[in-house]
């Protein structure tokens, strides 16, 4: 009886991008194989010692044990709103223009879920990081796809994006009411310049749309870039929302810390929902998140530091095994394109032998959509030796078609 019950919303669901690969990749490393993994934005170093110190301080606290606050504690929301203040030299007000999340995920979700109606559209840069769409679907709303242009040095292509989106706009019924952008983009780590988002707040003016905004990469950058926000554009709060993580900045990705700021209706709606769907996070880790971004911010430099060396390594290391990557401006990412003798493949079976044949797991760029299709996400989470080392397995790995590639 119960086997003839379906879930039509789940079933709707592919499985995720990173199930799929990881599975393959525990199944390896079950048979002893060490695997080298590049697969997921998953920062290997430690959280800094003066956030674990303020966790451990205030966990200590028999009073911050109990309930916490969804839209998050009075001293985060001024913490979020002092360091766009410092930052960006945005004003925004804590309790109505900011909002606490478990990592930006939870919020794109929640987010969607309290502000989309059944068939609402929503405009989705592709290749994009699967939440951005998902969250609409899973709400009940419809994601119509737009080609995301970049050059070869990884900048977005300004103008071809508005008419892309002009494009998307006409194909489109009924009209969208919302457009994510996300730069530095995941995965392709393309950037944009300030210009970018003010003309996508006008558009936004005249047409009517609201944007979100994802900035979850923006402390990331490398030579002299750096990562402007919509929330600096005038009148952005009156069509935009912005979200921003922890994670990767202070590498907090297991203490789930993220934020949303802007527009007080979206705002209001994600802090509304949240009410009646959680009690916010662990208040000892809100109170750290608070050290995190009111703190000496040499942290985020070091780890920035380390991501730009590594991926120095990488391209050097790659580049000799006979994989030759572009060098990015931002993020944590290499988005690189599948070499030449294995682009039959396509992204996902390559992605499949390299783990298997040659112990080296990245996340494949179909995962990502249709234009991720001949990339893979590299994640530059492993060290120089290990680097090193996967480069040299992919060397021999790639040796293989080179000979199967010669006439008999």
């Amino acid at each position: 009886m119960f086997d003839e019950i379906e879930f039509d919303r789940i079933k709707r669901l592919p499985k995720y991008v990173f199930a799929e690969v990881n599975d393959l990749k525990m199944s390896e490393r079950r048979m002893g194989a060490d695997v080298i993994d590049f697969s997921m934005g998953n920062p290997d170093g430690d959280t800094p010692e003066h956030i674990r110190e303020k966790l451990v301080e205030s966990a200590q606290k028999t009073k911050t044990h109990g309930y916490s606050a969804s839209k998050g504690i009075p001293k985060l929301l001024m913490a979020i709103s002092d360091w766009y203040k410092r930052r960006y030299d945005v004003d925004l007000d804590p309790m109505t223009e900011c909002v606490a999340t478990m990592g930006s995920k939870e919020g794109y979700a929640h987010l969607a879920y309290a502000i989309t109606n059944p068939g609402d559209v929503a405009v989705v840069p592709d290749p994009t990081y699967p939440i951005h769409s998902y969250a609409f679907i899973l709400a009940g709303g419809n994601v119509q796809k737009m080609e995301l242009p970049f050059d070869e040095d990884y900048n977005v292509d300004e103008d071809q994006f508005f008419i892309n989106l002009d494009h998307a706009f006409k194909d489109s019924f009924p009209k969208p009411k919302y457009v994510v952008v996300n730069f530095p983009h995941n995965p392709s780590t393309a950037t944009v310049t300030p210009e970018f988002y003010e003309r996508l707040v006008a558009l936004a003016k005249r047409d009517r749309f609201y944007i979100i905004s994802d900035i979850a990469y923006g402390d990331i950058t490398f030579n002299g870039y750096k990562t402007p926000s919509i929330m600096s554009v005038e009148g952005a709060k009156d069509v935009a929302v912005e979200s921003f993580t922890l994670s990767k900045s202070y590498n907090m990705a297991g203490w789930r810390v993220g934020f949303f700021v802007g527009n007080k209706k979206l705002i209001g709606a994600l802090q509304k929902i949240k009410s009646w769907l959680d009690y916010g996070m662990f208040t000892p880790i809100q109170v750290a998140a608070t050290v995190a971004l009111n703190g000496d911010q040499k942290c985020v430099q070091d780890i920035t530091d380390k991501y730009d060396h590594r991926q120095d390594v990488l391209i050097e290391a790659f580049g000799r095994a006979g994989w030759h990557i572009r060098r990015n401006r931002a993020s944590m990412f290499c988005w690189a394109k599948i070499p030449e003798r294995v682009a039959h493949l396509g992204s996902l079976e390559f992605s499949k032998r390299l783990l298997v044949e040659a112990q080296v797991a990245v996340a494949p760029g179909i995962g990502f959509g249709d234009y991720g299709e001949g990339y893979v996400r590299i994640a530059l989470i492993e060290n120089d030796k290990r680097i090193r080392q996967a480069a040299k397995n992919i060397k021999r790995f790639l040796q293989q078609f080179e000979e199967k590639s010669e006439p008999l």
